[in-house]
């Protein structure tokens, strides 16, 4: 009889065994790889950048503006970027802070090239991105300026904020989200740049930032 019951003990916690399911085993990044850093805080176009380059598309009819804190911010253009972080800068205590903290300088196409950037000399202040070399251009200016802008990040969430602030520069990232233009009950307005070939005051992108991914 206690045989019996010692065989019956011992099928049972066979079967619990087999039938317990067993932890995942945790997924190993591959040497050297980055995490992803992904974020997103709201919907972004339906149509976005490859792995090199922008991509600028309209606005879907009867789309709402975004709402921030004593602003709005109208959508003009939906909007994709994978680039390379040239430099980032941040700010406190100018009108433009209150919405955007974050300024990022970014490029693509060739100048995402480590031999071109080690050639340049990239720095950012005032919300402008500047760039100078020493002896011969690495590029011919005109397509460094077609291909690197500085952009104004207005993030759309607690996530995309958090991720923004954990880009550094040399970075490869995908941001997608909106060009907007903020307008404030004071009549206060700031109005993103809707192409990528001009230069000077007006030039950078205001980007309401729906996500963000490093790759």
């Amino acid at each position: 009889m206690l045989r019996w019951l010692l065989l019956f003990v011992v099928i049972a916690l066979l079967a619990w065994w087999l039938a317990t399911p067993s932890a995942p085993i945790p997924a190993v990044p591959a040497p050297g790889a980055a995490p992803a850093l992904v974020a997103s805080d709201c919907s972004p176009p339906a149509q976005l950048a490859g792995a090199d380059g922008t991509v600028q598309t309209g606005v879907p009819s009867g789309m709402p503006a975004f709402a921030l804190e004593g602003a709005q911010a109208q959508p003009l253009a939906g909007f994709s970027v994978a680039a390379r972080v040239l430099s980032r800068e941040r700010y406190r205590h100018d009108r433009e802070a209150d919405f955007a903290p974050l300024d990022l300088a970014l490029g693509w196409g060739r100048m995402r090239d480590e031999a071109v950037i080690s050639r340049l000399h990239i720095s950012q202040s005032g919300r402008w991105y500047r760039y100078w070399w020493t002896g011969d251009a690495p590029l011919p200016p005109d397509e460094i300026a077609r291909s690197s802008a500085n952009m104004h990040m207005i993030p759309s969430g607690p996530s995309v904020a958090a991720a923004l602030d954990d880009i550094d520069a040399g970075d490869r990232v995908r941001i997608d989200g909106w060009l907007v233009e903020v307008d404030t009950p004071q009549g206060w307005r700031w109005r993103s740049s809707l192409t990528r070939d001009d230069t000077g005051n007006g030039a950078c992108e205001v980007v309401y930032v729906c996500a963000v991914r490093r790759f």
